[in-house]
């Protein structure tokens, strides 16, 4: 069952330029789905038209088996938690907290039995009488996490909420949301430009572009197969490399790159002009490359040590700016700058999309 759903939906502003247009997308009962992109991607606009403060040019929303295209926002049942909180500072932790179950007529009793729960579940038992003043940012998203879902909301929205963190405190905000979402099994749909969040906390990602949903996966296939340039480029790192398909077998082709080599990769583009996108990581170096599709002869440019791993500026098909990133592990072949080395990559991993 879908717990949300965008039908034919569309956003615009001005009546010329549509902030998100022709959105088709479903959200399992229990996901937690992240909508990724950069500034103006019509992520934050889908949200804000889910939750009730912006209402859609054209298409429908339903939540549940509920069309709430025109619901207000204070009836559609949502938790939500925004990147400053949102939190009453002339207010407890508790008073905080109980806030949304006030404005329900929530009797006393089962306010204050709720308001402990929701403390315990974002593990700040004890804290019902502190200031928000008195807590720390870590502290504060964990009371708007808490007054978001102490109402027990069918839906819970979060607008970028780890933003305001600096980037330990984020990384571990990331698991607790995560963990906590697990132990309850609530909807969420998270907002973020930050793919390292995205891919760390989601069931699924979707991502935007230019006010279109470009793809939408789960968080490994989104990294391993994109569909799109885009994605490609947007979802971690890619060596671009552009070129002709000019013969088709099955799902691979090869294509005559702009420099005259050829390249056997994974067609996903039915257009001849094509941009291949290869992960850095994976290309292999030296006795690895002989059992590779694809193996090129190349030289090291420059070195980056980055702790856990290598990153490798290679001359290679022409060009000097070929990236290749390597595990800091035994067994590593020369690399030091100047070196002459065959490089490979198999058929899988490089895939040729349109743009």
């Amino acid at each position: 069952m879908s717990a949300v759903r965008f039908i034919d939906v569309r956003k615009s502003y001005d009546g010329r330029i549509d902030a998100v247009r022709a959105l088709n997308l479903a959200v399992a009962d229990g996901e937690f789905l992240t909508l990724l992109g950069p500034s103006g991607s019509g992520k934050t606009t889908t949200l804000t038209m889910l939750a009730g403060f912006e209402q859609p040019t054209d298409g429908r929303i339903f939540i549940g088996e509920e069309d709430v295209t025109r619901v207000p926002v204070e009836k559609r049942g949502i938790g939500m938690v925004f990147q400053n909180y949102a939190l009453f500072p002339n207010m407890t932790v508790g008073e905080n907290i109980a806030f949304p179950l006030m404005v329900r007529g929530t009797a006393k009793a089962e306010t204050e039995s709720r308001v402990a729960r929701a403390l315990a579940m974002v593990r700040l038992d004890g804290y019902a009488g502190r200031r928000v003043q008195q807590l720390s940012g870590g502290q504060q998203q964990r009371v708007a996490v808490a007054r978001a879902l102490v109402f027990e909301p069918r839906l819970v929205l979060l607008d970028e909420p780890l933003g305001a963190l600096d980037r330990q405190l984020r990384e571990q905000m990331q698991y607790e949301l995560k963990a906590l979402h697990g132990r309850l099994g609530v909807t969420m749909i998270y907002v973020t430009h930050d793919q390292v969040e995205a891919m760390t906390m989601s069931d699924r990602v979707a991502v935007f572009s230019a006010g279109q949903l470009r793809q939408v996966a789960e968080p490994r296939k989104l990294y391993e197969e994109p569909e799109s340039l885009f994605v490609a480029q947007f979802l971690g790192e890619s060596n671009t490399l552009s070129g002709t398909i000019e013969s088709r077998k099955g799902n691979q082709c090869t294509v005559a790159l702009d420099g005259g080599a050829h390249v056997i990769a994974t067609a996903v583009s039915d257009e001849s002009a094509t941009h291949l996108a290869l992960r850095p990581e994976k290309i292999v170096l030296g006795a690895a490359a002989a059992s590779c599709a694809n193996r090129f002869p190349a030289r090291v440019v420059d070195v980056s040590f980055l702790g856990d791993q290598l990153r490798l500026r290679l001359a290679a098909l022409g060009r000097d700016d070929l990236i290749a990133k390597l595990a800091n592990a035994p067994g590593l072949p020369d690399c030091a700058p100047g070196t002459a080395i065959e490089i490979g990559w198999r058929a899988e991993d490089c895939r040729a999309l349109a743009q």
